[in-house]
């Protein structure tokens, strides 16, 4: 190893200590690592430009700006009252609703969006009817998820997979997509026998639910209707982005900036409602991975795992799943994900059939986060929402249900995958 390709990986494994570590925050540790590499001189500033993946920026910056402006309308809201009522106030079913919401919600919106959507609306039913939200939210965590993995758009390591590998929406509808409607029902139904036997209210408790008027909860009927147009519209775009030959981002931003003239927002108010630390995090980062793209690292590590494996794609397959679904659900899959992609390339470079490794890797990094507590942003969030009503979820409480669900929904997806390819 010549010096160049040590400080190339010291400096990733600074930033990744920082971020594990969480003494500095996430997008300083990525930023700082990115400026360490231009100071001396592993990567020009015109080089590490090269390295950003801007579709998957222009993803998240266009979707995260659609969402806030829909946000405003009341739709979310509404769809939440209208699913428990139509459950009629039984506690089971608006788990089962509330948890195929949370999925389908989650693959179309970023995870923590979902669940800040989601979250609040129930407590306040689980409270009309005395039962203890915790089961609720962990559901909806584990959902918001599996989910996200379904499509390019609904969990950032498939927007930036999707980006580099070339993969189109209706890729992973066909791909990951056809996983997640495996895993749903399987896991709907270990809920059904951890939690759905055990839900006993009283018929004025259900009758409280009823009487919520979920049209109260739609704040802007002209930009509901707008929303409700753009969403097919947004769905649409992704689908056949493809065949249009135009990328991700460009619909993204497009739908963006269309609700941003049609909506008639506070503009800067939806501006700053964008995660702008999570986008210097994801621009810091593709720096730092880039540096050892450029000093050769990431090809001579694409080489060993060959040889590990003696090239056997099905067994390079089943490693990248199980051992990202483990990373993924104790570290950020972000960072992961954003390691594995320049070596994936590698090896496709070297001629391998590279198609299995890309749904492995987006598999075990989405589903991993399902893991522990801190194994997914939407983990952290639902749980921090939780401890604010009053009810706690400690990260063993979630593990005994968590990481067993995230070895289930794993080991469908192996199946799965060994049938596919």
């Amino acid at each position: 190893m010549d010096n160049m390709q040590i400080i190339s990986i010291v400096v990733f494994l600074a930033v990744m200590v920082a971020i594990v570590s969480e003494k500095i925050h996430r997008t300083v540790a990525a930023v700082a690592g990115a400026v360490v590499l231009i100071f001396l001189h592993i990567l020009s500033v015109e080089k590490a430009v090269e390295y950003i993946d801007f579709n998957t920026i222009g993803v998240l910056i266009g979707m995260m700006l659609f969402v806030a402006v829909v946000r405003n309308s009341g739709l979310f809201e509404y769809v939440a009252i209208k699913s428990a009522k139509l459950a009629n106030g039984n506690p089971w079913k608006i788990m089962l609703f509330f948890t195929i919401i949370t999925a389908m919600l989650s693959a179309f919106l970023d995870n923590v969006t979902t669940v800040l959507l989601v979250g609040p609306m129930t407590i306040a039913i689980t409270s009309i009817l005395g039962l203890n939200p915790v089961p609720f939210l962990i559901t909806q965590i584990l959902a918001s998820n599996i989910g996200g993995t379904a499509t390019l758009i609904g969990d950032p390591p498939n927007i930036m997979i999707g980006s580099q590998a070339n993969l189109s929406f209706m890729d992973f509808v066909i791909n990951t997509g056809s996983a997640v409607i495996i895993i749903i029902p399987a896991i709907c139904i270990c809920f059904y026998f951890m939690y759905g036997k055990q839900m006993k209210v009283s018929p004025e408790q259900m009758a409280g639910v009823m009487k919520l008027d979920e049209n109260k909860s739609i704040k802007d009927h002209a930009l509901l209707v707008k929303s409700l147009v753009m969403i097919v519209l947004v769905v649409l775009g992704f689908v056949f982005h493809s065949s249009l030959g135009v990328d991700s981002c460009a619909i993204a931003l497009a739908s963006a900036t269309i609700m941003l003239i049609i909506g008639k927002q506070d503009t800067e108010e939806i501006v700053l409602g964008v995660e702008w630390s999570t986008i210097l995090f994801f621009t810091g980062l593709f720096v730092v991975v880039g540096g050892m793209v450029e000093t050769g690292v990431i090809s001579a590590l694409g080489g060993a795992l060959v040889d590990v494996t003696n090239g056997n794609t099905l067994m390079l397959m089943v490693l990248i799943l199980w051992g990202s679904a483990i990373f993924s659900s104790f570290l950020d899959n972000i960072p992961f994900v954003a390691t594995m992609i320049p070596l994936i390339l590698t090896m496709q470079a070297d001629g391998m059939n590279v198609m299995p490794l890309w749904w492995a890797l987006s598999l075990g990094a989405c589903l991993g986060g399902n893991g522990t507590l801190i194994g997914a942003s939407a983990n952290v969030v639902l749980s921090g929402i939780s401890a604010k009503h009053g009810h706690p979820i400690t990260f063993a409480k979630y593990l005994k249900v968590g990481f067993p669900m995230m070895v289930l929904s794993v080991a469908i997806s192996m199946v799965y995958l060994l049938i596919r390819f």
